[in-house]
């Protein structure tokens, strides 16, 4: 990282200065939304990222090849629960924040195998909230650091220990299920939740909340709807529809297909992070929604039109006629909202995609990144971690 050197009022006194050039540590950054923030993020900021992920079968560095040889991006290979990796990086990269983006985040998934989630979204999160508290309370507090300067001597690329902020990423599904007449969840709903999945995630949100209200730790915390965009696993709703329909197989939707959700483009969700991380209130919690209801069955539908127009069958069929309806799954809530009126009206943040645009900008991604498809539903991506990242794993 590179220092460049000052001379000041504060210099001919015989204090030489450094600009400090900042880093922010992001979790999960080869997951979907992760993947999605990074990329935003470099695209906007030279500001460095160092990402850690543990490359799961959801962890996918091939999303990130286009950052291959960009100085300002690293990617470690690790789990969050790691106490002493965790630590050294901390140490090492001096990051003025840290963005959790780390979970197991599947539903389904969750019902059949429990114990990954428990580890993962409640002892991980457990255990980085440790190593980042421990870093925190050993950053140094002065005016001179808060203004990006630092004394000869003192590790130049640290924040100021008031200026650090723990970004804890979390889901709407925390708050449990809504009926067609409940108003949409806002922050002060209690939580309910009701799937292994949603039950780790909240014991995660609880954690950090207490480790503000105990330790001060400066913590902040976002709630999502559901996500859709470029790069996501093709086991969620959208890709999956998408991917299957293409390879003209059944298009499975669960029970009656009146699941309502509020949708939510991963990149308006990548720019209301950026916009909490910047002046979000310190312990605060703010719900990131889309403002679009709909059951997942206009979702099908919606995406079977798309492929209609932008890639056809030969045939000339439709592709809805390829939807079959499955038997519901355990515990399936009924309906999730987010209302997202405080982060409008104390950030200004709203998504700038609706979802007739953002769901077109989707549909388009996927046609024209097969490669990227192929390579996830083959496993390749897994070669390919070894391969450009061999030697790279902590």
């Amino acid at each position: 990282m590179l220092l460049k050197s000052q001379h000041s009022g504060a210099a001919s006194r015989g204090t030489h200065l450094i600009r400090i050039l900042m880093t922010i540590l992001v979790t999960g950054g080869a997951g979907f939304i992760g993947a999605n923030f990074v990329l935003d993020w470099l695209a906007a900021s030279n500001e460095a990222v160092i990402n850690l992920d543990k490359l799961t079968y959801a962890g996918n560095p091939e999303t990130l090849a286009s950052l291959q040889g960009d100085a300002r991006h690293q990617l470690v290979q690790g789990d969050i629960g790691d106490a002493a990796l965790v630590s050294r990086l901390l140490a090492e990269h001096q990051p003025r924040a840290v963005v959790n983006f780390a979970a197991e985040s599947h539903v389904d998934r969750s019902i059949h195998g429990p114990g990954e989630f428990i580890e993962t979204n409640i002892v991980g999160t457990f255990r980085l909230l440790e190593s980042v508290r421990g870093y925190w309370s050993g950053l140094l507090d002065s005016d001179i650091r808060e203004q990006g300067l630092a004394p000869t001597g003192v590790q130049a690329q640290a924040p100021t220990k008031g200026g650090f902020r723990f970004l804890h990423v979390s889901t709407d599904e925390v708050y449990g299920s809504l009926s067609q007449s409940d108003p949409a969840f806002a922050e002060t709903n209690r939580y309910e939740p009701n799937s292994p999945y949603s039950a780790s995630k909240a014991a995660s949100d609880h954690l950090v909340r207490a480790w503000h209200h105990t330790y001060g730790l400066p913590v902040l915390t976002t709630n999502c709807s559901n996500n859709y965009g470029p790069y996501h696993f093709p086991e969620k709703l959208i890709p999956l529809m998408i991917v299957n329909a293409l390879a003209g197989k059944p298009l499975p939707v669960y029970g009656d297909g009146m699941q309502i959700r509020d949708w939510l483009y991963v990149k308006d969700h990548c720019s209301a992070i950026r916009r909490v991380l910047e002046a979000g209130r310190l312990g605060e919690t703010y719900n990131v929604g889309g403002w679009n209801e709909k059951p997942n069955i206009e979702i099908v539908h919606t995406v079977c039109k798309l492929l209609d127009e932008l890639r056809p069958k030969a045939d000339g069929t439709s592709y809805a006629t390829q939807i079959t309806y499955v038997t519901d799954r355990p515990g399936h809530d009924r309906r999730y909202a987010i209302d997202a009126r405080k982060l409008e009206a104390e950030l200004g943040w709203k998504p700038a995609e609706t979802f007739e645009t953002g769901i077109r900008k989707t549909v388009a991604w996927y046609l024209a990144n097969p490669e990227w498809v192929q390579h996830v539903q083959s496993g390749a991506y897994r070669d390919w971690v070894s391969k450009n990242y061999a030697g790279r794993q902590a």
